[in-house]
């Protein structure tokens, strides 16, 4: 799989069967409490939120949510999250702080909600304070990119101590589309973007963004759900021991870290 180009690999993560969250979680937790609400405007179908059990471990999960089909996907704004779905998070991390559980957030998203309602209610303010909240949070927080992690919708989900993304998904700074409808003035020439982005699990983990990719069942994930949620699994096993085990102040210190280090360079 790891030759295929990212035009190939965003055909595959678009693939109408592929999973969502919604099969992922009953896979991955037990006894999935999902909570609902920001507890200022309301609740936000694009994100899913709530408690669980990771391997008898209790848990918070944060979660992007895509649909299928057409009433799925008008149910969860098309994996388009609005600002209450941000708060909504934020209100879980911050609990999931207050009673030491890891937070593991799974993102799928092509970017936060554009519409003018979205910039009424805050939508820069809530994905600003996600990042800065999520920065200094006193808990592990693991994410997953599953599929598509787009600007700052993932973003306000991927301030973590470890990032992993299976191994078709992809992570920008811009959607492919909305790359080529500002740099070209042209969405037709998305898949063109989609190479030039450098945008695979591959690129990032050479450039110190991701940290870990996870396999998927030969052909992708929509081949076998169920085995590349046993990768996932592991993934999350293993980042949750190597998290846990480490002091307050060196988790903090590695997190701050980690984000200081994106985009160095060097010139000759």
């Amino acid at each position: 799989m790891n030759s295929l180009t990212a035009c190939e690999r965003l055909d595959i993560i678009r693939h109408k069967n592929r999973p969502t969250v919604r099969d992922y979680i009953p896979m991955l937790f037990d006894d999935f409490f999902e909570m609902h609400g920001d507890r200022l405007y309301g609740d936000d179908g694009a994100i899913i939120g709530g408690v669980g059990y990771f391997k008898g471990k209790p848990v918070t999960v944060i979660a992007t949510v895509k649909g299928r089909n057409l009433e799925e996907n008008k149910a969860s704004n098309f994996g388009m999250p609005h600002p209450e779905g941000y708060r909504k998070a934020l209100r879980l991390a911050k609990q999931a702080e207050k009673f030491h559980r890891p937070v593991i957030c799974l993102v799928d998203t092509a970017g936060a909600f554009c519409g003018i309602e979205a910039e009424e209610r805050g939508q820069g303010e809530a994905i600003a304070k996600n990042l800065m909240e999520f920065s200094s949070l006193k808990t592990p927080v693991i994410t997953i990119i599953l599929g598509e992690g787009g600007s700052g919708g993932a973003l306000a989900l991927a301030v973590c101590d470890e990032l992993a993304m299976l191994e078709n998904a992809l992570y920008s700074v811009i959607s492919p589309r909305g790359c080529a409808s500002i740099l070209w003035k042209d969405a037709s020439r998305e898949r063109e973007a989609c190479e030039v982005l450098k945008i695979t699990a591959e690129d990032l983990s050479r450039l110190g963004i991701c940290d870990g990719i996870i396999e998927e069942a030969p052909g992708g994930a929509h081949n076998d759900p169920e085995l590349t949620a046993e990768y996932i699994s592991e993934y999350i096993s293993g980042a949750i021991k190597r998290k846990c085990e480490k002091g307050l102040d060196e988790l903090l210190n590695e997190r701050y870290t980690k984000f200081r280090k994106v985009g160095e360079f060097s010139e000759n």
